[in-house]
């Protein structure tokens, strides 16, 4: 059981995908284009499931890894983050159901993981 219904879906894209080639080799008006059309229907996902968005949250930028050894630069596939509130994680799940993330941009998948309570919190 997650905290309060609430999960975590991060939304995952690999620089190396070929559906990622292909959307770097559109000629600038076609990317443009297809960005205005995944907006477009981002923000009617965002509109659709408003009531169980808790954290709209957004693109995540260049990576840091703190370890033991100190502060490096990294890279890694995640690209956004959304919290929702649904009554089960498959619920979560159908939320992200063909999300333009992946319909219409050239990201990879959205993964959904529930928020779990602090042991002995």
């Amino acid at each position: 059981m997650s905290t309060n219904n609430t999960y975590l879906a991060m939304f995952l894209g690999s620089k190396t995908n070929p559906r990622r080639a292909a959307w770097d080799a559109m000629p600038e008006k076609d990317r443009r284009a297809k960005e205005q059309e995944g907006m477009a229907a981002w923000m009617a996902w965002v509109e659709k499931y408003k009531a169980v968005i808790v954290t709209m949250g957004g693109p995540l930028g260049k990576t840091k890894k703190v370890t033991q050894r100190g502060i490096e630069d990294t890279s890694n596939h995640l690209a956004a983050f959304t919290v929702v509130r649904a009554d089960s994680h498959e619920a979560a799940a159908k939320i992200f159901d063909n999300h333009p993330h992946f319909s219409i941009f050239p990201g990879d998948c959205v993964e959904i993981m529930p928020v779990m309570p602090i042991p002995g919190g």
